[in-house]
């Protein structure tokens, strides 16, 4: 059983594409399971005000005509963030994609969100153990066929029967609470979703780029104008705001 001491919950999204600056959710669905095993969950369509690519609704079946009269995400990003509220928060690739999405969706909508949360990423525990999809990880760890695959609902209904599963597998190897699961899962200590920058001993370095694997704060000493460069062009905002807050805080004169 996996042991909870908090409400865990799952997401998936699906989007206009992957790009963080300037692709937008279309659907979201989350199932928030809480410690005592009740299940709750939410799924909303989203009108993300640019048209949908083919080859997007291809994979995950929605078109412009099925959100054109949905909600924009700042008019749900509220209800979204309450649903939300002391969750730990997991997911299929959530780590990488589904979760730098949503938070890039709240800074447009102004709505903070809070990051002191642990993060469980079934793909990862996947990756390390099999190397497989998550159709593939649900046909092993479950012995079913996936339905309905890319459909943001179906696929965290059986983002959390893999987790369940795993856990069942690799119960000598794997710990049932999510603490011990955020730290498996975990990649890398970075600074910002969109993981262009990551703390090494306590220091943030930048992770891409002809600056990658300096410190930031010698970037900044030695070319202050390569910040404003990543500020007015098309990153990530939390990259930015981060960013932003490394800035103001190598500003502030020493004691």
């Amino acid at each position: 059983m996996l042991k909870l001491d908090k409400p865990l919950a799952i997401i998936d999204l699906e989007t206009t594409g992957i790009n963080l600056g300037s692709d937008r959710i279309v659907e979201i669905s989350i199932l928030k399971v809480f410690p005592d095993g009740k299940k709750e969950s939410k799924t909303l369509r989203i009108n993300p005000q640019k048209p949908i690519p083919k080859e997007s609704s291809d994979i995950h079946g929605i078109t412009d005509e099925d959100v054109k009269n949905c909600p924009i995400f700042k008019n749900v990003a509220l209800e979204i963030r309450t649903f939300l509220d002391n969750c730990d928060i997991a997911g299929y690739n959530s780590n990488k994609f589904d979760l730098p999405m949503l938070i890039e969706e709240f800074l447009r909508a102004d709505i903070g969100f809070d990051e002191n949360r642990r993060y469980v990423d079934v793909m990862r525990i996947f990756t390390l153990m099999e190397k497989r999809t998550l159709e593939a990880a649900y046909q092993f760890f479950c012995n079913k066929e996936l339905i309905n695959a890319h459909s943001a609902e179906a696929d965290v209904l059986a983002t959390y029967e893999v987790l369940l599963g795993q856990l069942e597998k690799y119960k000598n190897d794997l710990k049932p609470d999510i603490q011990a699961l955020h730290e498996f899962t975990k990649d890398g200590d970075f600074v910002d979703f969109g993981r262009r920058m990551i703390y090494k001993n306590e220091k943030e370095y930048f992770n891409f780029g002809k600056y990658n694997g300096q410190a930031v704060e010698d970037v900044y000493k030695r070319e202050p104008q390569y910040f404003d460069w990543i500020i007015n062009n098309d990153f990530p905002l939390h990259t930015k705001l981060k960013l932003k807050m490394i800035k103001l805080r190598l500003k502030q004169p020493k004691n």
